[in-house]
């Protein structure tokens, strides 16, 4: 089991950065793959960037495909999300989540643990 804790959210202009923070606790951290989703008001929750157990794969929503980086420190117990050129469009509560299951089934896109979100708002 793994507890989720994310921060780093808050108010930024369009055009603008972001970097996300999930700090996690529990034990075999670095056996989890890591993925960040977000919802928006109104809609329903998507998936925005996935990181495997190893840091070695990653994976990506197009509409966040070139603007955001997904990166994990095993050491350090953390995966991070830099978000880069904001738009409105990206304002949402986002969540960090994990699975254990194999990377190649692609099951971290139905994640079994979940934080309790940060937001992110981008002003135009």
């Amino acid at each position: 089991q793994v507890q989720l804790v994310e921060s780093g959210g808050g108010l930024v202009q369009a055009g603008g950065s972001l970097r996300l923070s999930c700090a996690a606790v529990g034990r075999r951290f670095s056996t989890y793959n890591l993925a960040w989703f977000r919802q928006a008001p109104g809609k329903e929750r998507e998936f925005v960037a996935a990181i495997s157990w190893s840091g070695g794969s990653t994976d990506y929503a197009d509409s966040v495909k070139g603007r955001f980086t997904i990166s994990r420190d095993n050491a350090k117990n953390t995966v991070n999300l830099q978000m880069s050129s904001l738009k409105p469009e990206d304002t949402a509560v986002y969540y960090c989540a994990a699975d254990s299951r194999p990377w190649g089934s692609r099951l971290y896109r139905q994640p079994g643990y979940w934080g309790q979100g940060t937001q992110v708002t981008v002003s135009s």
